[in-house]
C-alpha cells in the first residue's frame, strides 16, 4: 500500500494540511511546516484542503456528548473519506447515524481501537463468529484502574499509584474518568450497542468507581488470596441488556484476578460456547496498531 500524510491537527500545533504530502518523521520530531497561506478556520476546511481519503480521529473522549469526534467523523464521511476512530463517544452517542451515513456514501466507519486497543474485539464479529448470539460479556477493560489497584497491592498509596499509571501513559493528567468508572462504562455501552444491537444509554449502566476502596482493604484482601478489580458486565434480558461497572472481589483462581499492570481481558458468553480474549500489558503502540488495522481493512482491495 502506498500512502502519504496529507494533514495533521493538534491542540498544540494547530492545523497543517498539504495534499501533496507532509514529512511524518519531521512532524513526529516536532517540526511542523510553516503555513504558506491562511490557516484553515474549521475542521471541514482543513479536511477539504488535505483532500484526505482516510481520517484518523483521536480527540479526547467527552463521555456525555461524544463531541467533537461525532462532528469530525460525520464531516469526513460527507467529504468521501473513510473514518477511523479511537474515540468511544461517537459509538455511544451516534452509532446508528454514523453507520448509516457510512453505508450511504460507501465508506468505512471503523473503531477497533476504542476497546482493548488493537485487540480484535469488534472485527471478530460477525465474520469470525457468524450465526452466533452474544448473550453477555464480562471483562476488565480499564488499564488505569488495573495499574492503580496493582500498585496499591504492592504498598503504594493511591496518589503514588495514579502517578505510576500516568508515567506509563495509560492515565490522563486528570484521571477522574478512569477512577470513577466512566471510561469503563462508555466501553460497556459501546460493546452492547455494536455487538448486542441494544441502544444502551450511559445512565442505564450501574456505575461505581474504585475511590471508595481503602488502601488497607485492597492489601489485606490480596494477602488473603483475593483481589479487587473493576469488573464490567453485560447480560441480555429479553429485548434489553443489564450492564454494570463496579469493583468486585475476585478469588485468585478467577482469570480476571490474575491480570497485572495494563493488561485487560474480556469473556464473551455465546449461545454455543464461551470465548475469552486477553491483552497482555499493551502500550500506546497497541492503540496505534488498532488504527493501522482499521486502515488496512478500509483501503484494501476486496
Amino acid at each position: 500500500m502506498r500512502w502519504r500524510l496529507a494533514g495533521v491537527a493538534t491542540r498544540r500545533n494547530g492545523w497543517v494540511a498539504d495534499a501533496d504530502g507532509l514529512n511524518p518523521i519531521a512532524i513526529l520530531n516536532g517540526h511542523f511546516p510553516s503555513s504558506t497561506g491562511p490557516q484553515p478556520q474549521n475542521f471541514r476546511e482543513w479536511l477539504e484542503r488535505s483532500r484526505a481519503d482516510v481520517l484518523f480521529e483521536t480527540s479526547s473522549l467527552d463521555a456525555q456528548t461524544g463531541q467533537p469526534a461525532i462532528d469530525h467523523i460525520r464531516t469526513a464521511l460527507e467529504l468521501g473519506a473513510h473514518a477511523i476512530t479511537a474515540n468511544k463517544g461517537p459509538i455511544v452517542h451516534a452509532f446508528r447515524e454514523l453507520a448509516a451515513l457510512a453505508q450511504q456514501v460507501k465508506k468505512q466507519f471503523l473503531y477497533e481501537a476504542t476497546v482493548m486497543d488493537g485487540t480484535p474485539i469488534f472485527s471478530v464479529f460477525p465474520m469470525g463468529l457468524p450465526a452466533t448470539e452474544l448473550r453477555g460479556f464480562t471483562g476488565v477493560l480499564n488499564s488505569t484502574t488495573n495499574v492503580v489497584l496493582t500498585e496499591v497491592e504492592k504498598g503504594r498509596s493511591f496518589a503514588e499509584a495514579i502517578r505510576r499509571a500516568q508515567a506509563l501513559g495509560v492515565a490522563e493528567t486528570d484521571p477522574t474518568a478512569d477512577l470513577d468508572g466512566w471510561d469503563a462504562t462508555v466501553k460497556v455501552a459501546a460493546l452492547a450497542i455494536v455487538l448486542m444491537g441494544v441502544p444502551v444509554k450511559l445512565e442505564q449502566i450501574q456505575r461505581t468507581g474504585i475511590r471508595e476502596l481503602s488502601e488497607e482493604k485492597i492489601r489485606s484482601c490480596r494477602a488473603a488470596g483475593m483481589r479487587y478489580k473493576l469488573v464490567c458486565r453485560a447480560e441480555r434480558r429479553g429485548e434489553g441488556v443489564d450492564c454494570s461497572v463496579k469493583p468486585e472481589l475476585l478469588l485468585a483462581g478467577d482469570p480476571l484476578a490474575n491480570l497485572e499492570g495494563t493488561s485487560s481481558a474480556i469473556r464473551f458468553d455465546l449461545d454455543v460456547f464461551g470465548l475469552s480474549i486477553v491483552e497482555h500489558n499493551p502500550g500506546i503502540d497497541a492503540t496505534g496498531y488498532g488504527l493501522l488495522a482499521d486502515f488496512v481493512r478500509a483501503v484494501k482491495i476486496p
